[in-house]
């Protein structure tokens, strides 16, 4: 085995969105970068600047374990683990078949929760590392259409809060960032899962109205990759972080607003 002299970043969902650029901004800080996805040729450019690509399915088992293996074996170490791989399984509710549930929850958290198990043993033994969490604003409060999807958040935001008590006394700091929106394949992919499963049914005007608010002029991935690098630029690092379009905003609103009135200004949207 190996120790690598430069800091080792594994960076999950890193073919597309906020987990490439992400990956590409850490190395041009210089770190050894592991980009895993399952989409291999999406990331042959990240491969062209010096990054190793993995093929990670965060839904596999064994691919997990072959991951975080060959970094080990390669590298004998992980400083930083950036878990930005996840998708929004949109619907209504009563649509939505259970097995596209447990995918999202698998992909959501599940999948990010063995990532995390497999690389603790490495940043314990050294004493150090830092763990960054992509979760959404959708975190914090819930839109129609969105329910699998804002489970998962919700769910994450729970898990980084014990995670972040439990792994502090090792020197390993948990960080949950919430993006609003980004330009990415995100909105387009959830739109078209919404249209799948509910678009002809009764929760059809919902689907059309939601369906009209995506394509909003967003800002890019790089807003993301800018709070990972100032996150990792200090030396007590915030708990969370928000950016993206309407994050804090929303945010606020969901903080001061009563659940009624959230519900109502909710609705507004969808009428």
């Amino acid at each position: 085995m190996t120790i690598s002299a430069k800091p080792v970043a594994l960076v999950t969902g890193a073919s597309s969105g906020m987990g490439k650029d992400i990956a590409g901004r850490l190395l041009a800080h210089g770190y050894e970068v592991y980009a895993g996805a399952r989409r291999l040729d999406r990331m042959a450019d990240l491969e062209r600047a010096g990054a190793r690509a993995l093929a990670l399915d965060v839904t596999a088992e064994q691919s997990i374990l072959e991951a975080v293996e060959q970094i080990k074996r390669t590298s004998g170490r992980i400083d930083v683990l950036v878990n930005a791989a996840g998708y929004g399984q949109y619907g209504a509710l009563e649509d939505v078949p259970m097995e596209e549930a447990r995918r999202q929850m698998e992909t959501n958290l599940f999948g990010l929760a063995r990532v995390v198990q497999l690389c603790l043993p490495m940043m314990r033994a050294q004493r150090s590392g830092r763990i960054f969490n992509i979760s959404s604003i959708g975190g914090k409060f819930a839109l129609p259409l969105g329910g699998w999807y804002h489970a998962s958040k919700f769910a994450l935001e729970g898990y980084s809060d014990a995670l972040r008590n439990e792994v502090r006394q090792f020197g390993i700091d948990v960080v949950v960032i919430e993006p609003g929106g980004i330009a990415s394949e995100w909105e387009s992919i959830a739109a078209d899962a919404a249209r799948k499963v509910s678009g002809r049914g009764p929760y059809g005007g919902m689907v059309e109205k939601f369906s009209k608010m995506q394509g909003r002029k967003a800002p890019p991935p790089s807003v993301v990759s800018d709070i990972v690098i100032k996150a990792l630029g200090a030396r007590r690092p915030a708990i969370r972080y928000s950016g993206g379009l309407a994050a804090r905003p929303l945010l606020f609103l969901r903080r001061h607003f009563s659940d009624r009135m959230f519900d109502r200004l909710t609705m507004l949207a969808f009428r």
